[in-house]
């Protein structure tokens, strides 16, 4: 890792094995401390964004507090290198268009995300918490992914202020959860995964100039093409429409658009073998990522989207979470975007982005992608 990754996980890790209770710091800075950390360029000191709140979910999710705590304690995870505990999060790089960053935890249970975009974190804290909260605690089935903290900065400092350290982050579920090494980035996979969203809508890295204009790097970044069919059994299909209309209801009522479905496919075989892993205990060591053995992760009666729901050909098993929901078209930053992409449309007529279309036609767009992809085999 580099270093500003090294001191970001770090103060992450930090803020969560040393909250108490009430989430409050074990430990208050000195006024000297106070006066330094403002010219920190990358360690920041961070406060949670109603801890009562994702402590509730956590609780309604099953997720006990020792073991949630566990997953981002390096000794805990028993990883050693030369006498040293390993990092507890392990860094994804940029992901996305947004400029967030991802870490891991080392059993592979959770993803951290940076929201380093004001009009994003100040929308999810402000219009989007609460609507959440209480559909996730009435939709235990829901879709959307499980977000288990919300972390933000308790002070500016220099980095900050340059944009070198993203002030804000939120902690979830990660639905990769027991894919080994050997599977990641092989082209023969038995883990195949995509970010999909309606591509009929204007992107102008793909749309202007036939994509001359932008790099490869830019367009990778796209959202992806599934060409095949997510093949369930009537029953599967009918639950999986039901609920993403349930989820994008939400959503559209609170503004949001430009949500994606992930889409994690697993050969049946490789599930089956990372469902029979033995429970990796607190003082055992492993050289895979083997997710904790309570729930949310151990796999209910049914099987769900976030554990896995297997095809009706018995080929695959499928697991899907609606992702990056804090792009809200009242904001400040999506109203100008929205006016220069008319301004635009005088010249080009193109139509809208999926970032400044309405919500509830996003929401149209979204569920019809999503009920094209399925293929019923009675």
């Amino acid at each position: 890792m580099t270093r500003r990754e090294t001191l970001i996980a770090r103060s992450i890790v930090y803020a969560i094995l040393d909250a108490n209770d009430d989430g409050k710091l074990t430990r208050k800075p000195t006024l000297i401390g106070r006066f330094i950390r403002l010219f920190y360029m990358y360690w920041l000191t961070f406060r949670f964004v109603r801890y009562d709140l994702f402590k509730a979910l956590r609780g309604v999710w099953g997720i006990e507090e020792g073991e949630y705590k566990a997953s981002f304690d390096s000794k805990k995870q028993g990883q050693q290198k030369k006498g040293k505990a390993k990092a507890a999060l392990m860094p994804m790089g940029d992901m996305g268009y947004s400029g967030s960053t991802f870490f891991r935890t080392r059993d592979s249970a959770y993803l951290v995300k940076s929201i380093p975009r004001q009009f994003e974190h100040e929308f999810f804290k402000n219009d989007m918490l609460l609507p959440y909260a209480d559909h996730m605690r009435s939709n235990p089935s829901s879709l959307l992914v499980r977000i288990t903290d919300f972390l933000e900065s308790s002070h500016l400092s220099v980095g900050v202020l340059l944009g070198l350290a993203p002030s804000h982050h939120i902690i979830m579920e990660n639905i990769l959860y027991g894919q080994s090494e050997e599977s990641q980035g092989d082209g023969a996979s038995k883990w195949e995964s995509w970010d999909l969203k309606p591509t009929s809508y204007f992107f102008p890295e793909r749309d202007i100039a036939g994509g001359a204009l932008a790099s490869e790097a830019t367009l990778s970044k796209l959202a992806d093409e599934f060409n095949d069919k997510i093949r369930l059994s009537e029953a599967d299909a009918v639950k999986f429409k039901s609920q993403l209309e349930k989820d994008t209801q939400l959503l559209a009522d609170c503004n949001a658009v430009d949500y994606s479905l992930f889409l994690v496919r697993i050969s049946a075989a490789d599930a089956q073998a990372a469902e029979s892993q033995p429970a990796l205990q607190s003082d055992e060591t492993s050289a895979e990522p083997i997710p904790p053995a309570q729930p949310p992760f151990a796999p209910p009666e049914p099987p769900s989207w976030r554990t896995g729901v297997r095809s009706s050909d018995g080929k695959h098993v499928y697991r899907a979470a609606v992702l990056d929901f804090f792009w809200a078209k009242h904001t400040v930053h999506a109203k100008a975007m929205t006016g220069l992409i008319r301004s635009y449309n005088l010249i080009d007529e193109q139509g809208p982005m999926s970032i400044t279309t309405k919500s509830s036609e996003y929401r149209e767009r979204f569920l019809k992608m999503c009920d094209e992809y399925v293929e019923v085999q009675k």
